[in-house]
C-alpha cells in the first residue's frame, strides 16, 4: 500500500513517528517530502519545493496532507504569516491540481488561543496580551481588559483570514475532492472564538476534532481499511466526564472520538474486543508535572488483560504516570501488549496509539523489530523523559534505557537532541 503523508511541521512526533509507525507493516510504503523542507519553530516550510514534491510523487493508494502546511508553511506559521487572504487563496488554488490519490484525507487546524503570555509558538504581542486575548475569547468580547485596538484587530483579522480559508476546504470537501476533511481543535478550551468557529464549520457540514499533532497519524489509521473491535477500558470509570487540560470535552468523549476518527469500532464489553485500549485517566483534574499540576497517581492493582491491549495514559498532560508505569513494566507480556502512549494532550495519546494499533492489527508483513523499538522510544520520551528527566542533565536517561533494554532489547548506543532548541519536545536517536 503506497501512502503519501505531508506532516504539519518536522518535529520527531510529527515526522519520526508516522515513519516509525509505518515500520510496522513492511507492506506499506510511506512517502513524506525531505524533512529539511518542512518547517520549524522560527521558519515555515519550503511551501514551492513541496508543491514539486506533491506534482511528481506517483500513484498513491493514500494521500494524507496538512493542509496548514501548504497553505501557511506548516502550524505555527499559520498563526503569525501576514499574508493576505488573497495571496493564501491563489496559493492554495495554484496547488489543488496535484492534490490526486486513490482516497485523499486532509486536515487543517481551528487557530488556537493559549491561555499563557508566552510567545515562543505565537505572534510577537502574545508576551504582554495572551492571556488577556484569551479572556476576552472566552468571554465573547464581555471582557476586554485595555488591550490596544490595534493588537486585537490584528488578532481577530487573523482569526477571519484562517477562518475562510477554511471555508474554501469546506467548498472543496463538497466537490468530492478529499475522502476526509478535519478541522482541529488546537489546545481548546471550553468555551472561545475558536469554539464558535468551530460550531460554524460544523452547521455548514465540517467534521471538527479536539487535538491537532495526532491528526495525521488518526487519518493513516482511517486510511487502512481494516475493522478492529476496540473495548475503551477506564482505570477511574467514574471520573471519565472529566475534561482534560487543553481540550473541550470529556475524556469519554475524546476516546470514541479518536477511535472513530481512526476506523474503529467501539464495543461495549471486553469479551467481544479485538483489543482493549486501557485509560489511564485522572480523577478530577488532569495533572501536569511540568507546570506543577498534581493530581492522584494511579494506586490499583494494575492486571493486564489475557487478549491484545494498548495503554493511553493520560493521567498526566504531557508526561507518564510514575506510579502506573511502575507497575505496567513489571507485567508487561509481549503476547498481547501492543503499545503505549503518554505524549502531550489526551488527543495526541490516543490518535498516536491507535494509529500504531492499526498498522500493527492489519500488518502484513509484521515487523516486530520495529515495534520494540516504537515502544522504546516512546517509553523513553513519555515517562523517561518527560515524566523524569525534563529539565535535568540527559545523562539520567541511561537509568531508564538499562530498565527498558530488559524489555525491548538491546539498541546500541541511544542518542538525545533537542530539535527545536527547547525543551518541550526531545529527539531519540536509536538505529
Amino acid at each position: 500500500m503506497k501512502i503519501a503523508l505531508l506532516p504539519i511541521d518536522n518535529r520527531p512526533v510529527c515526522y519520526n513517528l508516522a515513519g516509525d509507525i509505518a515500520a510496522l507493516d513492511g507492506s506499506i510504503e510511506l512517502f513524506m517530502p525531505p524533512r529539511e523542507l518542512l518547517g520549524d519553530l522560527n521558519k515555515p516550510a519550503d511551501i514551492k519545493e513541496i508543491s514539486v514534491w506533491l506534482k511528481n510523487l506517483p500513484k498513491m493508494n493514500a494521500m494524507i496532507l496538512s493542509l496548514d502546511t501548504l497553505c501557511y508553511g506548516g502550524l505555527i506559521p499559520s498563526r503569525r504569516c501576514g499574508e493576505t487572504y488573497d495571496e493564501l487563496k491563489e496559493r492554495i488554488e495554484n496547488i489543488k491540481p496535484y492534490i490526486k490519490a486513490g482516497k485523499v484525507y486532509a486536515f487543517s487546524s481551528i487557530m488556537r488561543i493559549s491561555n499563557n503570555n508566552y510567545n515562543e509558538e505565537e505572534k510577537e504581542y502574545w508576551k504582554d496580551w495572551g492571556k488577556k486575548i484569551f479572556e476576552y475569547s472566552y468571554t465573547a468580547g464581555a471582557v476586554n481588559d485595555n488591550i490596544p485596538d490595534y493588537i486585537l484587530k490584528d488578532y481577530l483579522e487573523t482569526r477571519k483570514r484562517n477562518f475562510e480559508i477554511n471555508k474554501i476546504y469546506l467548498k472543496w470537501q463538497k466537490e468530492g475532492l478529499f475522502d476526509t476533511l478535519i478541522f482541529s481543535k488546537d489546545d481548546c478550551a471550553e468555551k472561545g472564538l475558536n469554539v464558535e468557529e468551530a460550531r460554524k464549520l460544523e452547521q455548514m457540514g465540517g467534521k471538527t476534532k479536539t487535538g491537532a499533532d495526532e491528526i495525521p497519524l488518526a487519518l493513516l489509521a482511517r486510511a487502512i481499511k481494516k475493522e478492529i473491535k476496540v473495548y475503551p477500558k477506564f482505570l477511574e470509570p467514574e471520573y471519565k466526564e472529566c475534561i482534560s487540560n487543553y481540550e473541550d470535552v470529556p475524556v469519554r468523549e475524546s476516546v470514541l472520538s479518536q477511535l472513530e476518527l481512526g476506523g474503529f469500532i467501539s464495543v461495549k464489553t471486553e469479551e467481544e474486543a479485538d483489543i482493549v485500549l486501557i485509560v489511564n485517566n485522572f480523577i478530577k483534574k488532569q495533572g501536569e508535572l511540568v507546570m506543577g499540576c498534581d493530581t492522584e497517581p494511579y494506586n490499583g492493582t494494575f492486571i493486564p488483560p489475557e487478549k491484545p491491549y494498548c495503554i493511553a495514559d493520560v493521567r498526566y498532560a504531557n508526561g507518564s504516570d510514575n506510579a502506573f508505569v511502575k507497575q505496567l513494566l513489571e507485567k508487561i507480556d509481549m503476547k498481547y501488549f501492543c503499545g503505549y502512549a503518554g505524549w502531550n494532550t489526551t488527543a495526541n495519546t490516543l490518535g498516536s496509539l491507535l494509529a500504531g494499533i492499526k498498522v500493527l492489527t492489519k500488518a502484513g508483513e509484521y515487523n516486530e523489530k520495529a515495534f520494540r523499538r516504537l515502544q522504546m522510544i516512546r517509553f523513553l520520551d513519555d515517562w523517561a523523559y518527560q515524566a523524569n528527566v525534563r529539565g535535568k542533565d540527559l545523562s539520567l536517561m541511561n537509568r531508564y534505557e538499562t530498565k527498558l533494554q530488559t524489555i525491548f532489547g538491546d539498541f546500541g548506543k541511544i542518542e538525545y537532541s533537542y530539535p527545536w532548541n527547547r525543551s518541550f519536545e526531545i529527539e531519540i536517536g536509536i538505529k
